[in-house]
């Protein structure tokens, strides 16, 4: 998507050079050559940025800066002038200016002014969409492993208010896909005292693993063959608030020395560079991988794994948060029935039982698929049992599932009663052994999808060396 410059100067023919020139680079450029003309089509074409000259035929243009931000205070302003001084500058810029150019103009220095002035207009536009959004939106649900969830996010956050200086420490966010753990990230942030600085997410699986270190570093002008300008990388970006590295586990083994050196030493040198940067970051990881398997295997290290998981929180699998299920089907019922202009659609008592029963393979993020499906096939305002899309149904048994079904009569439950957690634990411990660790196979055998049984791995910490 272009972005809207407006140019008002009073010499037509420097006024058509820039706009040939931004023109070049994909701008949308209009000219005005008074102050009132640039007022009128401010107020036609809605620019994101203006570049505005000082001595202007009809008027002076701090007073056209003044003018501008009454109409809308999110465009930016850039001043020019050929009789530019210290105190002029500081005029403008108190008045609300994002900066000045002295005349004559290199217009290189133009256009990267105007690429660092809009990619922070972009920032402050994202960052003000997110605050927004995650101080009205929760994480929903009243379940005892939701609620032990928020507990915990409420005790990270007033504890890091309490630090006496730097990041608080770091935490890893585990759980199956599809459980929300961005949604823990944002909850983290946007509730702590860092929320009104940037937060910048990541994913680490959907960067090639040769791009990721400048993506997260940043690089300086020539550092390799396309490094035709500098950038500022991720950290740099994220300076005063919070990195969010979702699937940490993606990252490449050659890079995680340098990531963990960055952590520890809270500091940053880009590609190409020479000086260290100072970062005050505060680093969320996640995963829906067994990081210790990956320790185990060689592919991700032990130490950045003990840096990364000072704190550990677990997103619980939806078929573990019972009633949880109906208040986030309700919650997605209500934002697509608005969405597809389908109002007034509600869940029969044989739908919300379906729910229920289903197992939910996909957690949250399948729940709400097939909310926007079913809703987008509705033709009646109750929507029945038969109108749920699901990928099998309750009670309908799996080939594996039948093959390993135990009769009921074949477990005693003792008189004084038994851990089911350790028999669980007993159980996975079993099929890892007898799989070879190999964790496709285990899944296989206990009848679990593999980010299940990779969130029970996690969840019991065990790691090779259980094996007796």
């Amino acid at each position: 998507m272009s972005h809207g410059i407006l140019i008002i100067e009073d010499e037509p023919t420097l006024a058509k050079n820039i706009k040939l020139y931004l023109e070049r680079y994909d701008y949308d450029v209009r000219i005005a050559l008074d102050g009132r003309h640039g007022l009128q089509e401010i107020d036609h074409f809605k620019p994101d940025l203006v570049l505005l000259d000082l001595q202007l035929p009809d008027r002076n243009g701090l007073e056209i800066l003044a003018e501008i931000k009454k109409m809308d205070p999110s465009i930016k302003v850039i001043m020019m002038t050929a009789h530019g001084n210290v105190e002029t500058a500081v005029d403008a810029m108190k008045a609300g200016a994002s900066d000045f150019l002295s005349k004559p103009l290199v217009l290189k220095e133009l256009k990267a002014l105007l690429d660092k002035v809009i990619g922070l207009s972009r920032l402050e536009g994202a960052l003000s969409y997110y605050q927004e959004k995650e101080s009205c939106q929760d994480l929903i649900g009243e379940s005892a492993p939701m609620l032990a969830l928020k507990d915990s996010i409420n005790k990270l956050n007033a504890s890091e208010r309490t630090l006496t200086e730097g990041a608080p420490p770091g935490v890893l966010i585990t759980g199956e896909t599809g459980t929300g753990k961005e949604l823990v990230a944002r909850a983290l942030h946007y509730n702590g005292p860092r929320k009104k600085m940037p937060f910048v997410e990541v994913n680490c699986a959907s960067i090639p693993h040769q791009l990721l270190e400048a993506e997260l570093f940043g690089y300086e002008r020539g550092a390799f063959t396309d490094a035709k300008e500098k950038k500022q990388g991720l950290f740099e970006t994220a300076d005063g608030g919070t990195l969010f590295l979702d699937e940490i586990g993606e990252i490449d083994i050659s890079l995680q020395a340098k990531l963990l050196k960055a952590i520890e030493n809270k500091m940053i040198r880009r590609l190409g560079g020479l000086r260290e940067r100072k970062m005050d970051v505060r680093i969320i990881t996640a995963t829906n991988q067994s990081l210790p398997e990956l320790v185990e295997k060689g592919k991700f290290r032990s130490d950045l794994y003990f840096r990364i998981q000072i704190i550990q929180l677990e997103t619980p699998a939806l078929r573990e948060r019972g009633k949880d299920i109906l208040l986030l089907a309700n919650t997605f019922l209500k934002q697509q029935s608005q969405r597809y202009r389908k109002n007034g659609r509600r869940l029969s008592p044989e739908a919300e039982t379906l729910l229920i029963k289903y197992d939910w393979p996909g957690n949250v993020r399948e729940l709400q698929n097939t909310i926007e499906q079913t809703v987008f096939f509705s033709k009646h305002t109750l929507i029945d049992a038969v109108d749920i899309r699901l990928t099998r149904r309750p009670g309908v048994k799996t080939d594996l599932e039948t093959k390993n079904q135990v009769h009921p009569d074949d477990f005693i439950l003792p008189e004084e009663g038994i851990s089911l957690e350790t028999i669980e634990q007993n159980l996975v411990s079993q099929a890892l052994e007898r799989a070879a660790w190999n964790v496709t196979k285990a899944a296989q055998l206990l009848g679990l999808s593999r980010d299940t049984l990779r969130y029970r791995i996690d969840k019991y910490k065990l790691t090779l060396h259980d094996k007796k």
